[in-house]
């Protein structure tokens, strides 16, 4: 047996598993495609002292929302376990088209999404948005995000934040067409040479300025730059965080007042994999009107929407996980449902059509919300 075929059990300690399920007992996937058993990967891992011969939906079925990492006892990261496979699927060619193309396009264009980077910043032309001049003090670098960028209704996202920042006065700037994919789903897609590449690129970016603070959209771009990114050397926030922060110093006034039932939506990267929980909801209270109620599963228990790990390029039998967070938030009598991650916020509302909920639910990222209030 080769050292190199050792390595992934060792370095991910599979050893210290002790077999009792709870990873794939919480898994949100295994809920509703039991195909993909966590526990049972990583059986067969230890068994053999390799990395197991997977189907390709359980390959590619895991969206590495955290909900293992949080419930093992061992304090283990199963999901892991799946990036390793797909990282050594990669090196052998052996990856679904949909996936190949998005990571050529971030290879060639910076992007998933199959889009040319002179249109990155074509959402934000009527808003007159600054870019940094080299070697100038950025007190607020705005990192917008592939999704935000090229999707026509996650923009909106960009065009709130865009609002927000301008009403509190705040002095801020982007990459424009520079800016670059952050590798978040890259990495977690196991392609880990790219990822390399564009931590690379990314901070001979951001070297150029002397960033104070970097807001991203996508908890999956925080993440990144928090987790994953060793060298950034100013700070790193997710907007809530911000907006948060806005509330509790007096900048961050609401002018209106939104009579809504209101329920909140946490996204995996956002809350699982880096606890950020409070922040969102101090946001959602703070706005006159409304009326908040909470998920039947929430916090580290909410339900995942399907869009990380690749999962946005990538799917699995027996519809999304979304359908079943619009049905529940019908259950709670809510008729919005915010949420903070470009990923959730594309997904629900996808599933609010394909539930027939248009007319009862509407999905909502929390920038759009506050927007609308001030």
């Amino acid at each position: 047996m080769s050292s190199m075929m050792e390595d992934p059990i060792q370095k991910l300690n599979l050893f210290g598993c002790m077999q009792c399920a709870i990873c794939s007992g919480s898994c949100p996937i295994f809920l509703k495609f039991d195909g993909f058993n966590i526990r049972k990967i990583i059986h067969e891992a230890v068994f053999s002292r390799e990395l197991p011969k997977l189907s390709e939906n359980e390959v590619w079925g895991c969206t590495t929302c955290g909900t293992c990492m949080i419930r093992c006892p061992r304090d283990l990261k199963p999901f892991e376990t799946v990036l390793e496979v797909r990282s050594k699927l990669i090196e052998e060619g052996g990856i679904p088209p949909t996936i190949r193309d998005a990571l050529e396009s971030v290879y060639k264009h910076g992007n998933p999404w199959g889009r040319i980077r002179d249109k990155r910043s074509e959402w934000a032309e009527d808003l007159s948005i600054e870019k940094p001049k080299e070697g100038e003090t950025v007190p607020l670098l705005y990192f917008v995000c592939c999704s935000v960028a090229y999707d026509p209704r996650a923009q909106s996202i960009g065009r709130a934040l865009v609002n927000i920042f301008r009403k509190t006065g705040l002095n801020f700037k982007t990459f424009g067409n520079e800016e670059n994919c952050c590798g978040n789903e890259v990495y977690h897609m196991g392609e880990k040479g790219l990822f390399e590449i564009l931590v690379e690129d990314n901070l001979n970016l951001f070297n150029q300025y002397n960033i104070e603070l970097m807001v991203t959209s996508s908890p999956h771009c925080y993440n990144a730059f928090k987790n994953l990114y060793t060298g950034i050397n100013f700070e790193v926030k997710h907007y809530t965080q911000l907006l948060s922060d806005l509330i509790d110093k007096g900048k961050l006034k609401f002018s209106k007042s939104i009579e809504k039932v209101v329920t909140y939506h946490d996204p995996c990267f956002l809350g699982k994999r880096n606890n950020i929980y409070d922040e969102p909801r101090k946001i959602i209270e703070s706005i006159p009107g409304v009326k908040f109620v909470e998920f039947i599963l929430t916090r580290s228990q909410s339900l995942c929407c399907e869009g990380g790990g690749g999962r946005m390029w990538f799917d699995l039998p027996n519809g999304r996980l979304a359908e079943r967070r619009i049905e529940e938030a019908s259950e709670i009598g809510a008729e919005i449902i915010l949420t903070s991650c470009p990923f959730c916020l594309i997904n629900l509302e996808d599933a609010v059509k394909t539930t027939g909920k248009e007319d009862v639910i509407r999905v909502m990222d929390i920038a759009e919300f506050v927007s609308e209030a001030l």
